[in-house]
């Protein structure tokens, strides 16, 4: 199965001079959604604003404000805008540049939304938006001003907030990682399922190591949108429904690819709860998902796979995992050889430190298996086996575990 998970480096940005701030010297308890159009084609990129929004409360990150845990194929960077001070930053993937790789983007130009969060500030600031490609190279970037009493800054999530269950409240409210089940292809009379499809998907994931151990750390609830009908868009069999995301197959046509490129619709329904990872979850019994890096997963509730899609999903969206398969046929060339990939469970040799070079000859089952990130020669992965290969591996082989590990210890340490 096909999913998103885009060509990104491991590497901690230095703080500079933001590292020791306290979160309240330049920050306000409030979000400042910022919407973007990114268009191009498979060698151009273009970054709009589009709109700019606030909501009642800040949900991410209070610590390590400018060090994000892996690069990613994007950034988004807030400065003081008097001192040039970074003061925020976070890495994303997006579905856009993974549309770039498609044999379309070779004669059409395409736009897609993006949103991002960041905390409001005090003051002004300039947002510095960049894209990079597989070589991790800026090849796109747009940098705006931001004022925060700006009149058109318009508010969001203070009233007419979508009904939500908590799932797990975190044992600190206060430092935690916090995760929203999204309701796609779910009537109003089947909130109740989703609730209880929701549940199922929470603990399949606490099944998981390292996720098991740091349940605690997790602040969970599931967001109860309405759609109209059931289901999702099939477009190879000619099905539309009308759903709260308008999720569909298909996606840069691949049968099993499920995605949305509604975003402004993703954040208007969770607009005024507490959320930072996004999980939807999309009724039907058909095989499929895909995950993006910091933005969202979606994956189906009533397929016998659905579990360990949804864990195999998070582990792209949240962990910044790759994928450890290779493709037999019709490789997709998103790793350069010459280029060491960002994600933490795969490599080319090119930079092997600091990935899971600690486990080998400590764990005899660790190693280089070569085959992994769609490619049969060149790229390797850790272990022979592992959640992020196939579907029928019960667990995150070690590496994947090491990865996962620190990251929400970045989050939460």
């Amino acid at each position: 199965m096909k999913k998103i998970f885009l060509i990104i480096i491991p590497l901690l940005f230095a703080a500079n001079a933001a590292m020791g701030q306290d979160f309240d010297h330049y920050f306000q308890d409030k979000t400042l959604r910022i919407d973007y159009i990114f268009s191009g084609t498979h060698n151009t990129q273009h970054i709009a604003v589009d709109e700019l929004l606030v909501e009642p409360r800040w949900y991410g990150k209070r610590k390590r404000l400018a060090d994000v845990p892996v690069e990613g194929n994007g950034q988004i960077i807030v400065r003081d805008h008097k001192t040039q001070t970074v003061i925020y930053r976070n890495s994303f993937s997006t579905l856009f540049q993974e549309w770039q790789q498609e044999p379309e983007a070779r004669h059409t130009q395409k736009s897609f939304e993006n949103v991002f969060l960041v905390p409001m500030p005090k003051d002004t600031a300039d947002i510095t938006l960049e894209l990079r490609d597989n070589r991790r190279r800026v090849c796109a970037g747009e940098t705006h001003q931001v004022v925060p009493d700006d009149i058109l800054i318009r508010p969001i999530g203070y009233k007419n907030v979508t009904p939500f269950t908590t799932l797990q409240a975190a044992k600190d409210t206060n430092n935690c990682i916090r995760l929203a089940y999204l309701a796609e292809g779910y009537r109003a009379e089947e909130m109740e399922t989703f609730i209880e499809d929701a549940r199922t998907a929470m603990e399949a994931l606490f099944a998981h190591e390292p996720y098991k151990r740091m349940r605690d750390c997790f602040n969970i609830i599931a967001v109860k949108s309405v759609s109209q009908e059931s289901g999702a868009s099939e477009p190879s069999k000619g099905i539309w429904r009308n759903t709260a995301l308008h999720a569909h197959w298909d996606t840069n046509y691949s049968e099993r690819y499920l995605t949305t490129s509604h975003l402004k619709a993703m954040h208007d329904l969770l607009a005024g709860t507490p959320y930072e990872h996004i999980l939807v979850l999309v009724n039907s019994n058909r095989y499929g998902g895909g995950g993006i890096l910091n933005s969202y997963i979606l994956s189906t509730t009533h397929n016998e796979w659905s579990q360990p899609v949804v864990v195999h999903e998070f582990g792209h969206s949240f962990a910044g995992l790759a994928d450890e398969y290779a493709y037999e046929e019709d490789e997709i060339d998103m790793y350069p050889l010459d280029v060491e990939p960002w994600e933490k469970n795969i490599t080319t040799k090119v930079n092997f430190h600091g990935k899971w070079e600690s486990l080998i000859g400590i764990d005899p089952k660790a190693g280089l298996f070569e085959g992994a990130g769609y490619k049969l020669k060149g790229v390797y992965r850790g272990y022979e086996d592992c959640r992020m290969r196939t579907n029928e591996t019960p667990e995150f082989c070690p590496a994947c575990q090491k990865a996962t590990q620190e990251l929400i210890d970045f989050y939460i340490q």
